[in-house]
Parts: structure tokens; sequence; C-alpha cells
């Protein structure tokens, strides 16, 4: 697992491997004391990482006995290439953003696989008519290739943002209060050698207490779930019973019984959906904390910075496990086509509003003609009246803009297909 604790050690221990070959480089230590340290951060089972674990507390991070545990599996001189010039800070903190690093590796995997569906169902169904639906009612219609292509354009947009911030993520070497001074003059030779060791950015000064890199992995991170959530709610909404439009397929190998419930043996859940949903709802407070422990004070945080680690690492964990759901979701789903047109060609009403509202704005003016539409409406749900019926009153409406006609769906199929270009474009990159 990415974020688990053995993935945590494996990170604090690239970072000290790492930072003993930078202090070689800048010629601060021997080469040959660099490789000894190397090769014990590399097979983590030289290491008594128990008492590591049991001597944490007491400095209130696990760097200062991991640094004695490393000392004493290296041994001799070669020793004074363990944790050159840093403090416990400058190690955590650059942990933290290579176990963000792997983890979002694995999100965007399942981001990138959803939007790869989402895109199939857009280009499959680019036609398709499909009821649209604002604050929950129905409104016009539209088409579910536009519907699935708004889905791709999330899910693609969450991917870019996400490989922006990795790709700017900073190592963090600024020693006790970031003046380097036990760096002998070669701190920054160091900051910029360790950052080429792990692929990471390198910073003119220290970030202790500025928490941007924090900051834009939360942010990018709770937008990403914000996406999955959007989706994985509209395809709760489209499986309900009455709705019927869209379901989550159950069989297959390993489906056997899911969606199932414990009471009513009728059902068939859309899980994955409602999966992702619940996983996606626990971002906003993770990323709320992430953001207010950036207030921190002087050169070191105490007790904010703490924070930090178990909330950044649950919030890779719940959104990596919405983008898992949505995925598995988007993969299973079953679209009725057939159900969507009929429900579009039952409720004829909100077409025809829309089709007499354009045409009497010729005559009375576009705000004149909302408001003679928006009257007949009402007229009719109070008399319980067909639309039509109240309409066919007025002598400015002629009897051909009563009659069914073909929704207008606008440029829904222009957009869906440069949608599908962008998304195009986007993996061809990505290869």
């Amino acid at each position: 697992m990415a974020v688990s604790d053995d993935a945590w050690f494996r990170a604090l221990l690239e970072v000290e491997g790492a930072l003993a070959r930078a202090a070689a480089r800048s010629g601060l230590v021997p080469t040959t004391a660099a490789d000894a340290v190397s090769r014990v951060c590399a097979d983590p089972s030289r290491l008594d990482l128990a008492t590591v674990v049991a001597r944490a507390a007491d400095a209130g991070n696990p760097v200062p006995p991991l640094v004695k545990a490393l000392q004493a599996a290296v041994g001799g001189r070669d020793a004074v290439a363990v944790h050159v010039g840093a403090t416990s800070q400058d190690v955590v903190d650059t942990a933290l953003l290579l176990l963000a690093r792997t983890a979002i590796g694995a999100i965007d995997a399942d981001l990138a696989a959803a939007a790869d569906r989402a895109a199939g169902l857009a280009r499959e169904h680019r036609d398709a008519v499909v009821m649209g639906r604002t604050l929950l009612q129905q409104a016009l219609p539209t088409t579910f290739g536009l519907k699935a292509a708004g889905w791709l354009f999330g899910l693609d947009g969450a991917r870019l943002r996400l490989a922006e911030v990795v790709a700017s993520l900073p190592v963090q070497y600024g020693g006790a209060v970031g003046t380097l001074a036990a760096s002998r003059g070669a701190g920054r030779d160091v900051r910029a050698a360790l950052a080429e060791e792990l692929e990471l950015t390198t910073t003119a000064a220290p970030w202790f207490t500025v928490r941007l890199p924090v900051a834009d992995l939360a942010g990018a991170l709770g937008a990403a779930a914000g996406v999955v959530a959007t989706v994985a709610v509209d395809v709760v909404l489209m499986a309900q019973t009455e709705v019927a439009e869209l379901a989550e397929v159950a069989e297959g190998p390993g489906r056997e019984g899911r969606g199932g419930s414990s009471a009513m043996p009728h059902k068939a859940n859309p899980v994955a959906a409602i999966s992702a949903r619940a996983c996606a709802r626990r971002a906003p407070g993770l990323v709320a904390t992430l953001l207010a422990a950036m207030e921190q004070e002087h050169e070191r945080a105490a007790g904010a910075w703490h924070s930090e680690w178990p909330t950044l690492t649950e919030l890779l964990v719940t959104v990596g496990s919405a983008a898992s759901w949505l995925a598995e979701s988007l993969a299973v789903l079953r679209v009725d086509a057939d159900r969507m047109a009929a429900t579009v060609a039952a409720a004829g009403e909100p077409a025809l509003a829309q089709r007499v509202t354009d045409a009497l704005a010729e005559s009375l003016g576009p705000s004149a003609a909302h408001e003679a539409v928006a009257g007949a409406a009402r007229q009719a749900r109070e008399a319980g009246l067909p639309l039509a019926a109240v309409l066919a009153g007025r002598p400015d409406v002629g009897r051909g803009l009563l009659e069914a006609a073909g929704p207008d769906l606008g440029e829904a199929a222009a957009q869906t297909d440069a949608v599908l270009a962008e998304h195009t474009a986007l993996t061809k990159g990505n290869r």
C-alpha cells in the first residue's frame, strides 16, 4: 500500500540515503561513507525499526530514533554520512511529499481508467437524448454523450491539476532553523543535489512554516474528490428505480451478490458509485484540516506541522478509494438509451415551453415571452391541464408550435466531440 507504515519508513530511508549521496556530491562526506549509508537505507531489515517506532514519541517524530538506528547499522567512520546537516523536519517533509507522489500515481491510474470509460460512454452515446435536470427537476433535453463528456472533462481536469502539483513538489532542506549552518557552506549545493537525487524541485530557502506545497496537494486532491463525487451522484440518481436510465451490472466474476440487500432480495444498489461518493465525502474535512494547519509559528510549528502527516495520509487514502470505486462503477455501467429517450418523449412540456418562448420572443421580447409561458405553466398546474391546452387559448401561439417536435439539442454533439478530442490529445501526451 502506497501510504502504509512500511511505505512511510521506506520514504524516510529513501530521503536519508539520498541525503548521504547529496552530501558526498557536495564534498561534505566521503563517497564510501555515503555508499554505506545508501546500502543500509536500501535494506530496512538491517535496522531495528521496532525500537524506532517505540521511541518515536520521545521527540514527537520518528526521525531522531531512526538516525540513531542508521548510525548504529552503518557503524564506524561511515556513520558521518548519516543525516548530514539536516533536521527532523527536512526528512519528514521530504518523505511526506515522496509518499504523496507515489500515492497520487496510483490515484491517477484509477482516474485515468474512469476517464477512459467516460470517453467510451460519450463516444458510444454521443447522440442519445436524455432529460437534462436542474435543481433535481426536469429541465430540457440534452444528450447522454454530453453528460458523459462532462464527466470526462472533470476527470481529465483533475488529473492535470494533480500532475501540475506533483511536478512542482519541492525538497525540504534547511537544517535546525533554516540557516544551513551545519552544512559548512555547502548547504545550498546539498539541497540542489538532494532534489536531483529524489527528482524533486529545489528552493531558494526552506519552507518550514510556509506550507504551500502541502496546501497545493490538499487542494488538488480535494478537487479530484469533488469531481469523483459529482460523477458518482449522477450515477446514483440515474440508477434510481423510478428513473432506471443507468445500472451497475452485477454479473461477472467476483461480483456475485454485489448490490444486494440483507432485507430486500429485489434490490440492486449501485454500490460502487455509492462507495465512491462516500469516500469522496470525507475529503473536504481533511482538506480543511490541512489548510487550517498552514498557520505555523516561527521556524517550526508546535502541533500544526505534526497534524499534517496523518491528515494528508488519510486524504490520499480516501481520494484513492473514491477514484478506485468510480473506475469500477463506470466499468460495469449499463446505459438504457431507450429508457432515456422514453423519458424525454413523455416529458414534452419542457421542450414545448422553450419552443413557444422562443417563438413569442420575436413579438413580445424575451422577458415578456418568458413571463407569458411561465404564467401559462402555472395555470396548467393549478387547473390540472396539459400546458398545450392552456397555450392553445393564446391567439399568438400557432398550432404548429403545439405539435410534437424533436428536441433542440443545440451544440451538444459538437461539444462532446471537442471534449473527446482533448482527451485523445491528453492520452497521447501521457504515453
